[in-house]
């Protein structure tokens, strides 16, 4: 039996409570009254030189000079500061934005790396696979991250309506709605009881998923028969069917309708390559963790390399989804859908370029080579860059449309992770104190721990 020790557990709540604390930080520092936000934008324009000069007049404009002037004059001078008011207020309402924002990125990454591993668990059932159980227990461990995390992400997007002013999804807002002819046409599927009425559904059928996969795999440990297999096998096969629709639907809602005049027909592969990878990806720090500390003595430099395997396979899988997303918006060329990219481009070239570079390029090079996939150290190092490359793929699709161009990686964003870091490790290991860490009554026990390459 797997012990938590307190080393371990005080990480974590150390974890939780900077976090915590960064997060309340994050959300006293972005309320910004107007004339702070333009002064500020006064100090910006001023920076960049003369060309920006004309801005910098429209944002500092004094009302007070409106009434100078000829009439003509006036009335000009008045659509100036008209202007320079609201562009004012869209950028209070961008900074005011960004905490909200920062906390859902950060809360959507660790349930979905819960939510990968549950799919990618499903998978080793259902194909029988007889390399992956002696893996299972930890997979199980991870997946009890899932029901509090996702409960989580839907709880930040509710608040952000019912707390905030609306500031993770337009559409939520009447006023936006009431003005725009095309978010009021899908709002017979964008409003926000629908959303969280689905989110509900989708969140209780995974974790019915996982709690009698759970039930079953620790009552195959004492059975005399099979039966508990076979019942698994069965409820893995629907699950995946189940799986495959809502984590589409899932990734619509709480991901893509950020942007709620742009859609992408590969939207859902997209999201679940990231959370695939991700997922599969921290069963190997997991794993590599709890060798190190002499849990897992039937667990080989194989089972490693299988794993690293997958890493690298799903990588290539999450490139091919970016690159064609990418390029045939690109080639088309149709305004509505361009603009998507042109954002980040112009915004987030950083961000986005260094993504795919994390993504791709760098664990193309590291765990290309079959020997380098056995090396712990190796796989840590290269998974490290995957999961960060990750958090920016999910910060690349919230940020451009919540907080625009005033994003930046600083306390809110730092924290959230932390928080939400503490709070995975926590659940998760102490779920692995729950049983042993082998599942002795699997059928393909033996076959897994003789598992050789």
């Amino acid at each position: 039996m797997y012990t938590f020790s307190n080393k371990l557990k005080t990480f974590s709540f150390i974890l939780m409570i900077l976090g915590a604390l960064g997060v309340v930080y994050g959300f006293m520092t972005s309320h910004k009254s107007l004339d702070e936000v333009k002064t500020m934008l006064a100090e910006e324009a001023s920076h960049h030189g003369s060309g920006h000069a004309e801005e910098t007049t429209l944002v500092v404009a004094d009302t007070h000079d409106a009434h100078a002037g000829e009439a003509h004059g006036e009335e000009i001078h008045s659509e100036d500061v008209h202007h320079g008011d609201a562009h004012a207020e869209h950028v209070q309402h961008q900074i005011a934005n960004r905490p909200w924002s920062a906390l859902y990125v950060a809360a959507f990454f660790f349930m979905m790396i819960a939510l990968g591993v549950l799919a990618f668990y499903a998978i080793q059932i259902a194909s029988q696979a007889g390399w992956s159980p002696v893996l299972f227990r930890v997979m199980e461990g991870m997946t009890a991250y899932l029901l509090p995390g996702a409960l989580i992400v839907l709880g930040i997007a509710a608040a952000s309506h019912f707390i905030g002013h609306n500031n993770l999804f337009i559409w939520m807002d009447p006023e936006v709605v009431a003005h725009d002819k095309l978010i009021e046409g899908k709002t017979g599927w964008l409003n926000i009881w629908g959303f969280i009425i689905r989110g509900l559904i989708f969140i209780g059928g995974w974790s019915l998923y996982r709690h009698f996969s759970r039930k079953f795999s620790i009552a195959q440990d004492s059975a005399e028969d099979k039966s508990n297999f076979k019942k698994s096998f069965r409820i893995s096969a629907a699950f995946l069917v189940f799986f495959i629709y809502t984590e589409s639907m899932m990734s619509w809602d709480w991901i893509m309708s950020v942007d709620p005049h742009w859609f992408s027909t590969l939207f859902g592969w997209y999201v679940f390559a990231s959370m695939f990878v991700s997922g599969i990806t921290v069963i190997a720090l997991i794993t590599i963790y709890l060798k190190s500390r002499n849990y897992l003595e039937f667990v080989n430099e194989n089972h490693l390399h299988d794993v690293a395997k997958f890493m690298f396979a799903f990588s290539i899988f999450w490139t091919y989804l970016w690159f064609s997303q990418f390029m045939l918006i690109w080639y088309s060329n149709i305004p509505e859908e361009v603009t998507y990219f042109v954002t980040r481009f112009q915004d987030y070239k950083l961000p986005f370029l260094g993504m795919v570079v994390m993504n791709f390029v760098f664990p193309i090079l590291m765990l290309m080579n079959a020997d380098y996939k056995r090396i712990p150290w190796f796989v840590v190092m290269a998974g490290l860059v995957i999961l960060f490359g990750h958090y920016i793929d999910i910060f690349n699709m919230i940020m451009p449309a919540t907080v625009g161009d005033r994003w930046f990686i600083g306390i809110p964003e730092i924290s959230s992770v932390l928080l939400f870091a503490g709070l995975f490790i926590f659940v998760v290991f102490t779920a692995l104190t729950k049983a042993p860490l082998l599942v002795k009554g699997y059928p393909f026990r033996k076959e897994s721990e003789e598992f050789h390459y």
